[in-house]
């Protein structure tokens, strides 16, 4: 699994669905460049259990993701013709109706090969077919991007194993508290919170106040 934090977010232009049912072309991260941090997620497969949890729960967050500045964008290895039919679901039908920030279509697979989250990889057999080992889906992969495309913060979650908006809202928050006062966050920070200057003497104040 590839460490992408620190490096240059994988570029690509692809079909998505947004605003809850509208198909655009070359959707690609580039839009958010010097204007907004980006949220860009990886789940499994439309019409499954544990990721409507996950894509519902971003949905209900978003005037937090929105004051803080941050573009939401889920992708999936399925195609935009699924994602639209899914998104005009009832949520009581398995379905994520009323969702309506950006779902990336990754038919291809390349996406999350880029980005390292694919669970699984193509060969050739013994008769040189190519075929897939593994599951040709992506893993829970969540990457927080800053305005300059840089990769900030990085988590990939097994299939079963949904994440925490709080937490993502949480390293949002952090990453900013840090670009605007230049003080670095310890465990478990939480916004409103002392943060502290990356020296010792930062740490030996914040530790004999905590």
């Amino acid at each position: 699994m590839s460490v992408l934090v620190g490096k240059k977010a994988p570029l690509f232009e692809t079909d998505a669905v947004v605003d809850g049912g509208e198909f655009v072309e070359n959707f690609s991260l580039k839009q958010y460049i010097g204007k907004k941090h980006v949220l860009f997620f990886f789940y499994p497969m439309d019409f499954t259990f544990v990721c409507p949890t996950e894509i519902i729960a971003f949905q209900k967050r978003m005037e937090e993701f929105e004051k803080r500045n941050v573009a939401v964008v889920g992708c999936s290895t399925d195609s935009k013709f699924s994602h639209w039919a899914w998104l005009n679901t009832p949520a009581n039908k398995g379905g994520i109706e009323g969702v309506k920030y950006p779902l990336v279509a990754d038919l291809d697979k390349t996406i999350s090969a880029n980005f390292d989250v694919l669970a699984g990889e193509y060969d050739y057999n013994e008769e040189g077919e190519m075929v897939f080992n593994g599951t040709p889906v992506a893993y829970r992969g969540l990457f927080l991007i800053d305005k300059e495309g840089i990769v900030r913060h990085q988590v990939v979650n097994d299939m079963p194993l949904g994440r925490s908006v709080d937490e993502a809202i949480r390293m949002i928050d952090a990453l900013q508290y840090f670009e605007e006062r230049g003080e670095v966050c310890p465990a478990d920070w939480k916004k409103g919170e002392k943060a502290m200057q990356a020296t010792a003497a930062g740490v030996s104040e914040y530790l004999s106040h905590n």
